[in-house]
């Protein structure tokens, strides 16, 4: 992905150590669950929907623990107009509540170790603050395979947030 690569857009309401609290507004995503999910998605956004309609790629990718599903979010654009109905292959379009997560960011290429560990020290974080999680732990890549430097990855999890 290039620098010019929409970011899904979230407020930073709270710092604690090394997570942040935010506030993500409602978003479009396109998902799908099973094999080859990736290409399924990409296929998506090139155009394999009912207008037909080229979609530019965006940041994140959101990926579930298992790694069973994947979500594209949707540009602001697309979200705000309505995105194209997907066409087959097990795709589909959410749009999410507007929620608050708590989210730690760590570099390099990520693996299930690195996943293990930023999780363990997100949710002890959150316990030992008294912050309640109310979700699944989600897992958010920013960059293209090819991105060497300065790559970016989060854990994700939504939470309980209370001013």
């Amino acid at each position: 992905m290039a620098q010019d690569t929409e970011i899904q857009a979230y407020e930073v309401i709270k710092k604690i150590d090394s997570v942040e609290i935010r506030f993500y507004p409602s978003a479009t995503l396109v998902k799908t669950r099973g094999d080859n999910n990736f290409g399924k998605l990409f296929r998506y956004i090139s155009g394999n929907n009912a207008s037909e309609e080229k979609i530019a790629m965006t940041a994140p990718v959101y990926m579930n623990e298992s790694k069973s599903e994947m979500a594209f979010v949707m540009p602001l654009d697309v979200h705000q107009k309505g995105a194209p109905v997907p066409k087959g292959e097990n795709v589909s379009l959410q749009v999410t509540e507007p929620r608050h997560v708590a989210a730690i960011r760590y570099s390099g290429y990520t693996n299930a170790t690195k996943e293990a560990a930023y999780k363990k020290q997100l949710l002890e974080i959150l316990e030992a603050n008294g912050v309640e999680a109310s979700g699944s732990v989600e897992f958010l890549g920013y960059d293209s395979p090819y991105k060497f430097y300065n790559r970016r990855n989060e854990v994700l999890v939504e939470v309980v947030y209370v001013n």
